[in-house]
C-alpha cells in the first residue's frame, strides 16, 4: 500500500499513479518533463500489465510490479503530501 498523495521535492509536481499500467522503456525525462501531467499524453507509453502500477512526477518515473520500498532508491524525492 502506498501514499496516494505522493509529491515530488524536486520539482514540486503530485506524483501520479496509474494502476494496472507500467511505462514503457523508451520513455525519458523530457517526455515526462513535456507531458505531465496530461494523461492522454502520458498514455501513449503506458502498457497494460495486471498487478502492476505506474507512477511519474515530473521528472522520475517508476514502474512496480513487486512488493517493491521506494524510500530506499535514493533518486526519488517522492514525499507524503499530506493528507
Amino acid at each position: 500500500r502506498t501514499c496516494d498523495q505522493l509529491r515530488c521535492t524536486a520539482c514540486d509536481f503530485r506524483v501520479s499513479l496509474f494502476n494496472d499500467y507500467i511505462w514503457d522503456q523508451s520513455c525519458d525525462y523530457l517526455f515526462f518533463r513535456n507531458n505531465m501531467p496530461d494523461v492522454s499524453k502520458l498514455r501513449a507509453k503506458m502498457i497494460k500489465k495486471k498487478g502492476a502500477r505506474a507512477y511519474a512526477c515530473q521528472c522520475s518515473w517508476r514502474s512496480v510490479d513487486e512488493l517493491t520500498d521506494l524510500q530506499t532508491e535514493q533518486q526519488l524525492r517522492w514525499v507524503c503530501g499530506k493528507h
